[in-house]
């Protein structure tokens, strides 16, 4: 792993060229449908949970909503996204959690969101950093995992010790749009299995690059 901060700088300089309109795309209006959004997206993909969030979010206008209906009709309502059961149980216990403690708002720091059943480091971040501008973290998830290690910026394995190295060499500025530039290249350049390393603008500086 390297501390440089310098390779880093180099790397944020590039992607911010490369993706100057970079930014999470789940879509959402708020706070709520953030996290909402985020929760379907476990195992899908941003892509997926779009074509199914216009019509859950005319219907389900905040957590209340989804307390009042069956789970069986939450189920069918989010069906398409996969793992509904879990999914449905998950969105109706923070739904609950939001009503009895916090006035049926999304909190606006680290410690209540992980407060929440079943959200992690990782939706707190999305949330936190992006519908409501509180930095507190670095969103990781599985292209910053995969670029993370293949550009020399973490040898750990875990979200959450990845989330604690980055946070050491990446200047807290730009904590949230790091992330972003990381998951776009890593969607569109740096896959999993095939990554194009040829037409990459960091293959010079890339520890992993197979040019």
């Amino acid at each position: 792993m390297t501390d440089n901060k310098e390779h880093v700088a180099e790397i944020s300089l590039r992607l911010k060229k490369l993706y100057p309109d970079a930014h999470v795309e789940l879509d959402y209006s708020n706070a709520f449908e953030l996290m909402i959004a985020s929760i379907l997206a476990a195992q899908n993909t941003d892509v997926n949970i779009n074509k199914l969030t216009p019509v859950l979010f005319r219907k389900y206008r905040g957590p209340e909503d989804y307390l009042k209906v069956p789970a069986a009709e939450l189920e069918q309502d989010i069906h398409k996204s996969g793992f509904f059961r879990q999914k449905t149980k998950s969105i109706q216990a923070v739904c609950k959690r939001l009503v009895e403690d916090f006035g049926g708002q999304v909190p606006n720091t680290m410690e209540e969101m992980l407060s929440l059943p079943g959200i992690g480091r990782k939706t707190a971040n999305v949330v936190l950093g992006n519908a409501l501008g509180v930095v507190e973290g670095i969103v990781v998830d599985t292209h910053n995992i995969r670029l993370a290690g293949r550009l020399g910026l973490s040898d750990q394995k875990t979200a959450d010790k990845i989330e604690r190295d980055l946070m050491e060499i990446v200047p807290k500025k730009d904590w949230v749009m790091f992330s972003h530039w990381i998951t776009w290249h890593g969607r569109r350049v740096c896959k999993a299995r095939l990554p194009k390393c040829a037409e990459c603008v960091l293959n010079d500086i890339c520890p992993s690059s197979m040019v």
